[in-house]
């Protein structure tokens, strides 16, 4: 059971049996009989919500005197987690450790499930948004998307096929949809496909949601407008690779003379891999952000 697109791929290239999901996700029909093992990784650094669904949802997977190891960070909140878990399951112990790694052994004990986090919900820019748990900006607007957001009010965009890269819990796709963009939103984590496909319901707007490692599956589409605000951070890290791959998509999919829009922190150095795609410019630098726009060579 896996969320990342990118970690789907791999799974099944090495041959296992593996299949796209988030927490929460109803496995009977699937699978009639649960697990009588149940091995879980805690994602400590996508929120308490997160974890609260992931220990959730492997309790509804397991039969009672099912076992349940559950390994975690203790930096990242896993004695809480265990402490959280232990009150549904039953009281375990930790079974191993190496350095601030942990993993705990749990055996179900007959109850039921604990409910799952109730999504977040706020409006900004004319949109609901629906955060679902561990989404990014799911409970508020992130101030870069703010910032792009602000700066392309006057943008116009009815009829543009418009490409929302990294679409997170939807904002950006679902603003594009209301001012007239052919909206494509594209997240290579399911949480966040599923966050999306909730926003554009709730503000009954029309767009297609797409579960993909970058652009991997968007087969032959092609975009007259790109709009991304790119992860950067990997635990406490800058890691870039992500917001190169973003850029070198544009190449692939933009048309000649479209434009993409790109938001990031203001010492990133994005603006030389822009250039190799066309002309650069800056739309605005503010709060320690900045805007860039860059347009497709003709």
């Amino acid at each position: 059971m896996e969320g990342a697109a990118a970690a789907l791929t791999v799974l099944r290239a090495a041959g296992l049996d593996a299949h796209a999901t988030t927490p929460g996700e109803d496995l009977s029909a699937r699978w009639p009989e649960r697990a009588r093992t149940v091995a879980l990784v805690l994602a400590g650094d996508r929120g308490n919500a997160y974890a609260q669904a992931q220990v959730a949802w492997a309790h509804a997977c397991t039969p009672p005197g099912g076992t349940l190891y559950l390994a975690g960070d203790r930096d990242k909140g896993f004695d809480r987690y265990v402490r959280q878990a232990g009150a549904a399951f039953g009281s375990g112990e930790v079974v191993a450790r190496d350095g601030g790694m942990r993993v705990a052994k749990l055996v179900r004990r007959p109850g039921p499930t604990p409910p799952l986090p109730e999504p977040e919900t706020y409006e900004a820019f004319g949109v609901k948004v629906v955060g679902l748990p561990g989404v990014f900006s799911a409970a508020k607007p992130d101030k870069a998307t703010a910032i792009l957001l602000t700066h392309l009010a006057d943008l116009d965009l009815t009829g543009q096929r418009v490409l929302d890269l990294g679409c997170g819990a939807g904002l950006i796709g679902a603003w594009a949809a209301s001012r007239g963009g052919q909206v494509t939103l594209v997240d290579g984590d399911l949480q966040s496909v599923r966050s999306s496909e909730r926003t554009l319901a709730a503000n009954a707007l029309p767009g297609e949601v797409i579960h993909s490692d970058v652009d991997a599956a968007l087969g032959e589409r092609q975009f007259d407008v790109m709009l991304t605000n790119p992860p950067f951070h990997v635990g406490r890290g800058v890691v870039l690779d992500v917001a190169r791959e973003f850029i070198a998509t544009a190449g692939r999919r933009l048309v000649p003379g479209g434009r993409m829009f790109l938001v990031a922190n203001e010492p990133l150095p994005y603006e030389q891999a822009l250039g190799a795609l066309g002309t650069v410019r800056e739309v605005v630098r503010e709060q320690g952000f900045k805007v860039l726009e860059l347009r497709r060579a003709e």
